[in-house]
């Protein structure tokens, strides 16, 4: 990657120092100029048109000399993209799992469309598709529930008179006030309009927004040049009214809060220091609600459709260089419902625990569950019958006996 960084960073000071936008003024100014003259005085126009020649040409001359020297850096450096990231063939499309499932595909892209704001383009691709419907599966005892669900959201219709359009734009109004205005109070409003669902999770959403707005008060709020006297009134006027409620859960939270204003002088050198100078912490309470928002639709904080185009294109390399190994070797992919390789996805892209049996190396599925004995060993239902053929069974980790019928499904 050293090369194309550094081919990067010269085209980067070529097209900074290039004086490519002066000379097309100057050109531009030159015409301007020779209109007005000509407008004021038509008769000279010939001796205007005579001398505007050779300043325009000297103009437009030194246009193409910096646009050569842009055009030289950037063929440099599509020629180091070309030898670090070379062409290869994408894995074929025979075998594409999603392809007796449009409904899905394009419910995947509407909620995309959605949870990024894109409502005009939502509500455009979702008439298209109403006006072009996919093929249909030809049976029905082969459409499957989720087939059915997505069938229903992606109804135009329905869609637009579904609750949750409606959600997802005052979720964008509330981020924008957060974000944008530095106002925490719609956040803060909604947070306690959902109190109860939300504690019901364990959210401590409410008092962080709360804590963000002592800390925006402390600090001045809408003016931050008021004296630091006024700012800690403001404060503690607001704790006043809001923190009751949260005495029970965040006492220790709220004694830090209102132990900080003996501090207030030296705040940078208190202990509380880090709770009053987080320059990360609007960032971070607008990823909490956001989270939040979602998690009471039902729906994941990140979009289902990106989070599947970012695996997929991690796990693409891999999956290319076992086609040509499979392709080298004239053999096949076998393995219906798992990968053949493992593939080193990051731990925020691990949704899901996995239990390998111990005695089979397979992994446990919803047909083959984890099973747990008395001796708290686990291993898959199929080794279990293997093992015990139906009779008292000797644990393959342990001494201990037991039965198939003590067994415990285990889930994950």
């Amino acid at each position: 990657m050293e090369p194309l960084q550094k081919e990067y960073q010269r085209l980067w000071k070529r097209t900074q120092s290039s004086k490519t936008i002066s000379d097309v003024q100057a050109t531009i100014n030159l015409l301007q100029e020779a209109r007005d003259t000509i407008a004021n005085n038509p008769n000279s126009a010939s001796i205007t048109l005579a001398k505007l020649q050779n300043p325009v040409k000297a103009s437009f001359d030194a246009t193409n000399d910096s646009l050569k020297e842009a055009h030289s850096g950037l063929n440099k450096y599509t020629k180091a993209l070309d030898r670090l990231f070379k062409d290869k063939p994408l894995p074929s499309t025979e075998y594409d799992a999603l392809s007796s499932h449009p409904t899905l595909v394009n419910r995947a892209i509407a909620m995309h469309l959605l949870r990024e704001g894109q409502f005009s383009v939502a509500a455009t691709f979702l008439s298209e598709v109403a006006k072009n419907p996919t093929p249909t599966q030809t049976a029905n005892e082969d459409r499957s529930p989720e087939d059915d669900a997505a069938a229903s959201v992606l109804d135009m219709d329905q869609l637009q008179s579904r609750e949750i359009q409606r959600q997802f734009k005052l979720m964008y109004h509330i981020l924008h006030e957060l974000k944008q205005e530095c106002n925490l109070l719609p956040a803060i409003e909604w947070a306690a309009t959902n109190r109860e669902r939300l504690e019901a999770r364990g959210s401590n959403l409410e008092f962080e927004l709360c804590r963000l707005q002592f800390v925006w008060l402390f600090h001045g709020g809408n003016n931050p040049s008021v004296p630091m006297v006024v700012g800690r009134q403001m404060a503690l006027d607001y704790a006043k009214r809001e923190f009751t409620v949260f005495q029970k859960r965040h006492l220790k939270e709220l004694q830090q809060l209102l132990g900080a204003m003996a501090f207030a002088p030296n705040l940078e050198d208190s202990p509380y220091s880090a709770i009053f100078n987080n320059p990360s912490a609007w960032s971070e309470v607008a990823n909490s609600f956001t989270r939040e928002f979602c998690s009471l639709l039902g729906l994941s904080a990140d979009s289902p459709l990106y989070i599947a185009a970012t695996a997929g294109t991690i796990a693409l390399p891999t999956l290319l260089k076992l086609k040509s190994i499979m392709k080298a070797k004239r053999t096949e992919w076998t393995s219906e419902n798992e990968l053949p390789v493992e593939i080193p996805l990051p731990p925020s892209y691990q949704f899901h625990s996995i239990f390998v049996c111990p005695v089979s190396k397979e992994q446990s599925t919803d047909e083959n569950p984890p099973m747990m004995m008395p001796c708290r060993h686990v291993i898959c239902q199929e080794s279990l019958m293997r093992l015990s053929k139906g009779g008292k069974f000797k644990c393959p980790y342990c001494p201990n006996e037991s039965h198939p019928r003590d067994a415990q499904k285990v889930f994950l």
